[in-house]
């Protein structure tokens, strides 16, 4: 019987396999938001929940962004009925003197965002979205984006924004600033690291805004551009070297890494290996692309994420406020339809005719030190260990980016209340509490350093306590260890890796003196003391509902203890793994105490700061809409 909450799910029973699977997909995405446009076509409203920005500039985005799927199908000949309704749509919310009119642009606003997609639509469509136009709907367009451009843009993949927008203008035979456009792509170029990542900004994080922003506007400019082949071929190459670290950010089954801000935008994290083939980058075998692409997109048929109406909800795996972000309103998630692009692709492109491959396997951990994380790949799951990254204003921040470890098969939890220390779920986590009921985790860091596959970071909470973190990969475990230095006594929740919990209380949950274990029909989760000396006492915990990226409910297995005040070295091994023989035969393996003084002297002689790190934290690194 199908899940009822799937038949919502505009993919869901696509097979998902071949070109004409996708032209089918971007249609269905986009049907059912035509009853929400307006008369005039310019405004889409979705619901009454609200972003940061005003209610016009949401209404772009519900009507802007389905165009990052709708314009590379046209390209590539597919068909969409309702190119009339976009282009009244386009003039109406240009107008100044229209009710519908978006507003007028200013400095850093999130018009700018929603102005990329129609740029894309006119550099590829013209003839769809501006052709058929008369002078002075010509005019209006025209003269609406041209102010755009001269606006002050932020400063991360914002500024390929206006790149865009000139791209467009120019295929519309409008005349653009080039300087400007090649000053915006210098600073663009100078975000770049080692392996092909990039920052997003003077920041110290790198997260899925690196693939699907940072690689996936560089591509596009990289097959569109004309007269500028250099910085192209420089756009290509990082792509061919970020393919091999990136790979690593998804699972077998086709789940991305839920990793960072921005997770409502979904299928989007299939938008870097769409613009490999748009670009014509063969970094992978055209078979293993086409196998993580198309891999991604039916593990996202699978999901109840659609309100019942089939419109994409705010959330992830199922419809979720709590997982947002202050810039996310009703049509944020139609950032997805980025996943669209080689639709603007012939059939007989290599991508297409390629048979899909599935994903290498990786026995051994794979270090990917631009980042700070090592990536261990095991049956069904990839987890990633991380030193941790920064984002100080962000709701979520410290759950989404300082984990100590992220999986594509298990997710992560946000707490939802910071004020009920017991109630936490602190699933790749630690944290600690005075009181017993407020409580801090780890946020930012002082100090981060990566040796080969081993991981350190040094970092505060409350001000007043000091802690070093060791991550030791040991698959299918991982150890965590802890120096902690408090100068009074401090209580500490630890947490293993979430896993779903069923109804009626039949997951089988174990715990003892050191050791707690989750047993569902699917998944077995465990986590494990050892630190020297007495054992933490251990639990089973069942969070608050809907905290969860992936599950509504779910279990996760901790270690509770008190430190006195001083020093302590805590231990810690966790694991999480698909049930079955192999894993709980895994799951009674645990491993040994690692030899501290050998790790340490280990990164004494290889340890190096990761690239994402070596630049102060800036001031102005809070969240922007996007």
């Amino acid at each position: 019987m199908t899940d009822p909450l799937l038949k919502a799910n505009p993919l869901h029973g696509n097979p998902l396999a071949g070109r004409a699977d996708l032209e089918k997909a971007a249609r269905d995405c986009v049907q059912p938001l035509l009853p929400f446009f307006s008369e005039s076509g310019a405004r889409v409203r979705l619901s009454g929940a609200a972003a940061i920005f005003d209610r016009a500039a949401a209404e772009l985005e519900g009507f802007a962004r389905p165009l990052w799927g709708l314009a590379p199908l046209a390209a590539g000949g597919g068909g969409f009925d309702h190119w009339a309704l976009y282009r009244r749509g386009l003039v109406a919310g240009m107008d100044p003197s229209h009710p519908d009119y978006w507003g007028d642009v200013a400095d850093r606003n999130q018009r700018l965002v929603e102005l990329a997609a129609i740029g894309l639509a006119l550099a590829l469509v013209p003839e769809n979205i501006f052709e058929p136009l008369d002078p002075r709907e010509k005019s209006i367009v025209t003269t609406y984006l041209l102010r755009a451009r001269a606006r002050d843009y932020v400063d991360n993949n914002w500024k390929f924004f206006r790149v865009l927008v000139d791209l467009g203008l120019e295929r519309c035979g409008i005349e653009v600033d080039r300087d400007g456009t090649h000053a915006y792509l210098d600073q663009l170029e100078g975000f770049a690291l080692e392996d092909g990542w990039y920052r997003d900004g003077p920041v110290r994080r790198a997260d899925h805004y690196v693939p699907f922003a940072m690689h996936f506007y560089g591509l596009i400019y990289a097959r569109l551009q004309q007269g500028d082949e250099a910085r192209a071929e420089r756009f290509r190459q990082r792509a061919r070297r970020f393919a091999l670290n990136i790979r690593h950010w998804y699972g077998p089954d086709g789940a991305a890494l839920a990793f960072g801000r921005s997770q409502t935008y979904r299928f989007a994290a299939a938008g870097f290996w769409a613009a490999l083939a748009f670009a014509d980058v063969e970094a992978l075998p055209w078979g293993e692309i086409k196998g993580y692409y198309l891999r991604h997109l039916r593990w996202w048929s699978a999901q109840p994420l659609a309100d019942r109406d089939g419109v994409l909800s705010v959330g992830y795996a199922y419809p979720n406020l709590l997982v947002s972000e202050s810039y996310n309103s009703a049509g944020s998630p139609y950032w997805a339809m980025k996943a669209f692009l080689p639709l603007a692709l012939a059939e007989g492109h290599p991508f297409w005719q390629a048979e899909e491959l599935p994903a290498p396997h990786f026995d051994a951990p794979v270090p990917l030190r631009p980042a700070g994380m090592v990536a261990q790949h095991m049956p069904g799951n990839v987890t990633l260990l991380s030193c941790g990254q920064e984002h100080e204003a962000m709701r979520g921040a410290a759950e989404k980016y300082a984990k100590f470890a992220y999986s594509t098969r298990y997710g992560f939890s946000v707490e939802a209340n910071d004020r009920h220390f017991d109630g936490a779920a602190l699933d790749g986590m630690i944290g600690f509490s005075f009181d017993g009921k407020h409580f801090r985790m780890r946020e930012l860091l002082e100090e981060a350093r990566i040796a080969g596959d081993l991981l350190y970071a040094r970092w505060r909470v409350f001000d007043e306590i000091a802690v070093e973190t060791w991550l030791i990969p040991a698959t299918p475990w991982h150890i965590r260890l802890h120096r902690i230095a408090t100068p009074r006594a401090v209580k500490t929740i630890e947490g293993g890796f979430s896993v779903r919990r069923a109804d009626f209380n039949i997951d089988r949950c174990t715990a003892e003196a050191g050791r707690a274990e989750a047993q569902t029909a699917t998944d077995i989760s465990v986590i494990a003391d050892l630190s020297p000396g007495q054992s933490r006492a251990a639990r089973t915990h069942f969070p608050l509902p809907n905290t969860h990226l992936l599950h509504s409910k779910t279990i996760v297995p901790q270690l509770l203890g008190e430190l006195p005040p001083g020093v302590t070295l805590l231990a810690t091994a966790a694991m999480a793994l698909p049930l079955d023989v192999e894993s709980t035969d895994a799951a009674l393996n645990v491993p040994a105490l690692p030899d501290l003084a050998a790790i340490e002297a280990r990164f004494a002689a290889e340890g190096v700061v990761p690239d994402v790190f070596a630049l102060p934290m800036s001031p102005a690194s809070g969240p922007r809409p996007n």
